[in-house]
């Protein structure tokens, strides 16, 4: 299958509608990661809202380095600057929440361009039909003079055929085109998603994570499962995950050892590699 029509930067904004994400938009053929080139751009003082897009990725990665398969002319990998714009919401909540609403972002976006119903994987990965279609890379810096900046790093595999995946990847990896008859338009996806982002971004900001915690909670494939968490340190626990704290932390209760014994205290995971298991 030949690639969908390309990406263009006049096609993108004819439809923007944000007032910042994306008004800066930089659009390359090809680039090792575009998390790395926002980032770049960001020590350089980027403006809030800037765009790094790619047709490629030759170095693209998600979570701990592991390689991102990215080929030309199908997905989305772009990369968004965000600065923190006000002290209503602690630092160290935005900071949790921003991979979590940008996942709820991008199934919005996806859900009205194409109506493909995506579920989201606690923290970062967005699903179709159990299997992966996107994932979300945050990077986060401190600055002395301008705060925060956090790198939105986003993979959505969109128009690539299924048969083109590597094959260790075909039973995990999902495309868009799988759920629509026709190629779907990424320049409009695109500008799309930078709006609901933008949305997602604002109600953090101001209000907290109330309501778009209900959101993600009604999106969320993970919460209800029985789930395997791997953490760093090589420690693991088998449980049920059963729902998000306030700051965004994935709540399981661990698998009891007796029928009879009182149910174990829930355990807050903050960061890991949640497994779905199956039912």
């Amino acid at each position: 299958m030949a690639p969908s029509a390309p990406l263009n930067i006049e096609a993108i904004r004819s439809t923007l509608a944000t007032r910042a994400l994306g008004q800066t938009l930089y659009l390359y053929q090809a680039l090792p990661s575009t998390n790395r080139e926002a980032s770049s751009l960001a020590q350089q003082g980027a403006a809030h809202g800037t765009v790094v897009a790619a047709e490629q990725q030759s170095g693209g990665y998600g979570r701990h380095g592991r390689a991102w398969f990215s080929p030309p002319g199908f997905n989305i990998y772009c990369s968004i600057i965000v600065r923190r714009k006000s002290q209503t919401v602690p630092l160290a909540q935005w900071l949790s929440w921003i991979p979590l609403v940008t996942a709820l972002a991008v199934a919005e976006a996806t859900r009205n361009i194409t109506t493909a119903p995506l579920a989201l994987k606690w923290p970062n990965d967005l699903l179709l039909q159990d299997r992966k279609v996107g994932g979300i890379l945050c990077e986060s810096t401190m600055t002395t003079t301008n705060g925060p900046i956090v790198i939105i790093g986003i993979g959505l595999n969109v128009n690539v055929p299924p048969q083109s995946f590597p094959e260790d990847l075909r039973p995990i990896a999902a495309s868009l085109i799988e759920a629509v008859p026709q190629p779907i338009d990424r320049n409009r996806l695109i500008s799309q998603l930078l709006w609901e982002l933008e949305q997602c971004l604002d109600e953090l900001q101001s209000h907290g994570p109330t309501r778009l915690r209900q959101a993600y909670l009604t999106r969320c494939a993970t919460v209800g499962r029985q789930v395997k968490v791997l953490f760093a340190n090589d420690q693991q626990i088998l449980g049920t995950a059963e729902t998000l704290s306030a700051d965004g932390a994935l709540q399981v209760r661990p698998l009891s050892a007796s029928p009879r014994a009182q149910p174990p205290a829930l355990i807050e995971v903050h960061a890991a590699d949640v497994i779905h298991l199956r039912e």
